[in-house]
């Protein structure tokens, strides 16, 4: 099985790290010449995916083509070049172009009847704002002060391309639904912690959410997959605030993160399942990869060293840094995503730790990285968070 990857930031990172899993060989396009995803790939071809020619030559022979990547010309010009080359797609440009914008997927949330957060117009400080077309914590800022809004709102009076919504506190959480219209699975729910700019740093499974908290959850999740009409894989997050669950976005595309911790917590590799939906249309199912083992704890999560100083970070960390590699046992850890190397001084690394459950899998992480701090001599640690 040969998979084509458009797209070697975070989410080609996540792709390729999944087709591995999965035994396959990776072919990766992007259009920078070193990108974090590389180093997974066993080819990769530097040119752009809105360019036809550049499709052809880049996965030629490649048995499906996943987009990982958030140019939406880019995304539509796959889309186009897909159809006449006969080649499977994995993914659905209708579904991605309402999750793509928090104002279209606000406004499915308010026709479906369900909760998100208010507007700012609606509600006082904090206020927390987002740009309508980026995913993850780009560009999110959170006034606390009334001074500080008003500027913004000065030097923003139609605030055209952006949202503006309460600021909730609580924990938050992702599922990932995936399938076609009439055959949707809803799958594992996982924890989702944040470091100071509100980037995700931590993702641990299975999760803490009460399990009436679960149900409702899937459902909800369920519901908008099927209001989407998907045909492929969707990521929903949540957070719990006052004992009520608040949907905060939706992306219809393969996210970064929680799938790998899907894959170590259960065994489940989303990207083999989504495959299968688009390779075998009538024969495949999601839930034809449900394992026969029993769950296990994981904790997945980003850290930076620089210097003296070791800090649990957003995946942003691993946006602009060149290949990546895999190394297994990586200081106690079952497996790091990582450019670390003996006598760099600045490095990152994506933990992966598990354990039977979840007080086992953090105390194990906590050895961890209490190694790394010992053999690098790092005086300095730390796990940011939200400001409160």
């Amino acid at each position: 099985m040969i998979v084509g990857i458009a797209g070697g930031g975070l989410q080609g990172l996540e792709a390729a790290y999944l087709a591995g899993k999965a035994g396959w060989e990776v072919r990766l396009l992007d259009r920078r010449p070193v990108v974090p995803a590389q180093g997974l790939a066993g080819a990769f071809v530097q040119g752009d995916a809105a360019d036809l020619p550049t499709l052809d030559r880049a996965f030629a022979g490649v048995d499906l083509v996943l987009p990982a990547l958030e140019d939406t010309p880019a995304l539509e010009n796959l889309t186009r070049w897909a159809g006449p080359a006969g080649m499977p797609l994995a993914f659905d440009l209708s579904a991605y172009a309402v999750s793509s914008s928090k104002q279209a997927s606000n406004g499915l949330f308010r026709r479906l009847g369900l909760s998100l957060p208010r507007d700012a117009s609606e509600s006082g400080l904090p206020i927390l704002v987002k740009p309508d077309g980026l995913s993850g914590s780009r560009g999110v800022q959170v006034f606390r002060e009334e001074a500080a809004w008003r500027s913004w709102l000065v030097e923003h009076p139609a605030a055209v391309g952006w949202v503006a919504q309460e600021y909730l506190e609580g924990p938050s959480f992702s599922i990932e639904v995936l399938g076609s219209p009439d055959a949707y699975r809803a799958l594992q729910v996982t924890d989702l912690e944040m470091d100071g700019i509100h980037d995700c740093k931590r993702v641990r499974a299975p999760s803490s959410l009460a399990a009436e908290h679960v149900q409702e959850f899937e459902s909800l999740a369920l519901g908008l997959a099927d209001a989407l009409k998907l045909r492929g894989l969707m990521d929903v997050e949540v957070i719990l605030h006052e004992g009520r669950l608040k949907l905060l976005e939706i992306d219809a595309r393969l996210p970064s993160q929680t799938p790998a911790a899907v894959f170590w917590s259960t065994g489940y590799n989303l990207l083999q399942a989504l495959a299968g939906l688009f390779l075998y249309p009538d024969g495949s199912s999601p839930d034809a990869l449900i394992p026969a083992a029993g769950r296990q704890a994981v904790v997945l999560e980003h850290l930076h060293a620089a210097g003296n100083r070791l800090e649990v970070a957003g995946e942003h960390v691993l946006a602009r840094r060149s290949a990546l590699r895999i190394e297994r046992g990586f200081f106690g850890a079952d497996e790091a995503i990582t450019d670390y190397a003996p006598g760099k001084d600045d490095w990152v690394a994506t933990l992966i730790v598990t354990g039977s459950d979840r007080e086992e899998a953090w105390r194990r992480r906590g050895q961890v990285v209490e190694a790394i701090r010992r053999r690098h001599e790092l005086a300095a640690y730390a796990d940011p968070e939200p400001e409160r």
